[in-house]
């Protein structure tokens, strides 16, 4: 494996950056919820996830009357960057600073270019969630984990991208879903799913119930939780919905694991990068997840490449 390719694969312990990843996610949603506001509604609400840029993440052009405005997190700079088509640019600096100040210096700008929205301040998929103008807390910045965040995000978005190739049916782009905080690209074999059973705490059930309308196969990865089931970063795949035989089903590769309380296979982070090839080894992952689901599901053969690069 290319050396350049297997140093940029970097450590990222929750413990070390909790905090920041807290008060990260909350900005993420403000962001996200201009998405849902703005972006005209498409399948299992692709408009409102964001995407990895070279330098962060961001939205995509937004519709906004006959203009568009797009809106970046800039991780190497470490601002908020907000552009329209008609040349407009405003900068709001990522840094130290309470949630309550920065939706209030957030809602500021998109007026300031003349942006006049509503959205819902309820921080979604968080314990305990405050209304973001009511939040003085969660004002963690640490700049270097948030670099070597964008460096992981930036190698996982590549993997899944490659992996995302390799399918012929439909599959959802690489794309950051700010609830959940978490990347993930999903592969559809084109029928209809059984109505989602709803119940994710701070998620309407409808939402669910849209997101997974149509029988999938996700893989993705994420940071890992606070007093959560995972509380470290890890590659994660899963059917829905889930055919039998998923839990017994041998997995690749050896580190990988298939959780009964999540109902989802597992491939730790740490495993990842300690490998000397990390590509390889979520490329594996992706693939054996995919087809222990594609078989126990009985999805159709001719979804995939002959020849996958």
């Amino acid at each position: 494996m290319n050396q350049a390719l297997r140093a940029a694969w970097l450590p990222l312990p929750l413990h070390e950056w909790q905090e920041t990843q807290a008060g990260l996610q909350l900005r993420t949603q403000m962001v996200g919820k201009t998405r849902l506001a703005l972006a005209p509604m498409q399948n299992h609400w692709w408009q409102t996830a964001l995407y990895v840029t070279a330098r962060g993440l961001g939205t995509s052009p937004m519709p906004y009357g006959s203009r568009e405005v797009e809106i970046d997190f800039d991780f190497i700079d470490h601002v908020l960057l907000f552009r329209t088509s008609d040349g407009a640019v405003r900068t709001l600096p990522l840094r130290p600073q309470s949630v309550a100040e920065f939706f209030r210096d957030y809602m500021t700008v998109l007026r300031s270019l003349g942006i006049d929205i509503h959205i819902w301040p309820m921080p979604r998929e968080v314990a305990d969630p405050v209304p973001f103008p009511e939040d003085p807390g969660h004002s963690a910045y640490d700049r270097e984990a948030i670099e070597r965040f964008f460096q992981v995000l930036l190698q996982v978005d590549r993997v899944l991208k490659q992996f995302r190739s390799r399918f012929l049916g439909k599959s959802s782009p690489s794309h950051f879903w700010w609830g959940s905080f978490d990347i993930s690209c999903t592969r559809f074999s084109g029928r209809r799913a059984p109505p989602h059973p709803g119940g994710i705490p701070n998620v309407a059930d409808y939402v669910t119930r849209e997101a997974y309308s149509h029988e999938c196969i996700s893989a993705g990865w994420w940071p890992g939780t606070p007093g959560g089931p995972l509380r470290d970063p890890a590659f994660y795949a899963y059917a829905y919905p889930e055919p039998a035989g998923c839990a017994e089903a041998p997995v690749r590769p050896s580190a990988a694991r298939y959780d009964s309380a999540m109902r989802e296979w597992i491939l730790p982070h740490q495993d990842v990068i300690q490998t000397d090839d990390p590509d390889a080894l979520v490329l594996e992952f992706l693939q054996a997840t995919y087809d222990i689901a594609a078989r126990l599901g009985s999805w159709r053969g001719d979804l995939e490449r002959v020849n996958p690069s």
